[in-house]
């Protein structure tokens, strides 16, 4: 039982001191009111990872609240291709904070270990990058399993 203390405090400290923090990222956009814009993800020097997996969200009802879960290892990028997404996120340390993504030249990036919940308006379409395919042993669904592990901050 010692061990196993231990050993999650040994692991907690790791992930607290390499987590890495939840920010805006500006992607550009080209082009002009008369013809409209295009917005390019191209290799961008801004990017934490490479990307491995893309994927939407949409005709979300606004009183759903989607997400709901922290990765283990994944990192995400956010965007707002349509509409308003009310972003709220919890980093282990507890800090709690909410974005608002209305514009698509704007991504939220979410580290792992991040819980995050995310709330449609106006209907919202949603785009993510992500750093990892899809694993359901990288998702953590359960905010009291999520406290748990982090040590109830």
């Amino acid at each position: 039982m010692v061990f196993d203390a231990a050993l999650k405090i040994s692991l907690l400290s790791r992930v607290m001191s390499d987590q890495k923090e939840t920010k805006i990222i500006e992607f550009p956009l080209h082009g002009n009111v008369q013809i409209g814009f295009i917005g390019v993800y191209e290799n961008h020097p801004n990017l934490p990872f490479e990307v491995k997996r893309v994927f939407w969200t949409v005709q979300t009802p606004e009183e759903i609240l989607r997400g709901r879960h922290a990765h283990r290892q994944t990192e995400q990028i956010l965007i707002a291709l349509q509409g308003i997404i009310r972003v709220t996120t919890e980093s282990p340390d507890g800090r709690v904070e909410i974005f608002t993504l209305d514009h698509p030249s704007k991504g939220l990036y979410v580290p792992p270990n991040s819980w995050h919940t995310m709330q449609y308006h106006n209907n919202a379409i949603q785009l993510v990058l992500a750093s990892t395919a899809y694993d359901e042993a990288d998702y953590i669904r359960d905010y009291a399993n999520y406290k748990s592990y982090y040590g109830g901050k």
